[in-house]
């Protein structure tokens, strides 16, 4: 268990949060772009590029939903901590909140996407916009269409801070 003290809370103990929730969604990022906007695994044969294809979306969402057990113990043990102010304990509270709307949001543009047909999807939504992959081998201007519409009716994010990312 994490121990929060009166030094790791607040805005302190948000940071740490964000930067927790930030380094797991670097991942989708960082696997999601190469010089040809493809997605790029070391491997030394077709067929570890194959096993690695396989299990993206699982790795992926088992990597996300790690950090964010670890953001909400951290959160969670500011709540729980006897020495937290009522503030920091009201600003934990609040991202919790805010870590589940956006879980919700992200299963349910996950939902939603697979059910207009795609084999697998993972989508990660953060301030500032969302990055969605999809298991795809190639994207019509309708299904892209499509997407940008699921995300903006769950998040209200705007097409323009939509990553779409076939994989």
């Amino acid at each position: 268990h994490v121990k929060a003290n009166k030094r790791h809370l607040g805005k302190s103990g948000q940071k740490v949060c964000s930067c927790a929730l930030q380094l797991g969604f670097g991942g989708v990022q960082q696997l999601s772009n190469d010089r040809n906007g493809h997605l790029h695994h070391n491997g030394t044969n077709d067929q570890n590029q194959q096993n690695a294809a396989d299990t993206y979306f699982s790795t992926v969402q088992v990597n996300r939903q790690r950090t964010r057990d670890e953001a909400l113990e951290v959160l969670q043990s500011v709540v729980d901590n006897e020495q937290s102010t009522a503030t920091a304990k009201e600003e934990a509270l609040a991202e919790i909140n805010k870590l589940a709307k956006v879980m919700e949001a992200e299963a349910n543009i996950e939902t939603l996407i697979v059910a207009k047909g795609f084999t697998e999807c993972v989508a990660v939504v953060s301030d500032e916009g969302a990055n969605v992959v999809v298991k795809s081998e190639g994207l019509q201007a309708a299904q892209i269409a499509q997407i940008n519409e699921i995300v903006y009716e769950q998040t209200g994010i705007l097409p323009v801070n939509i990553k779409i990312i076939q994989r």
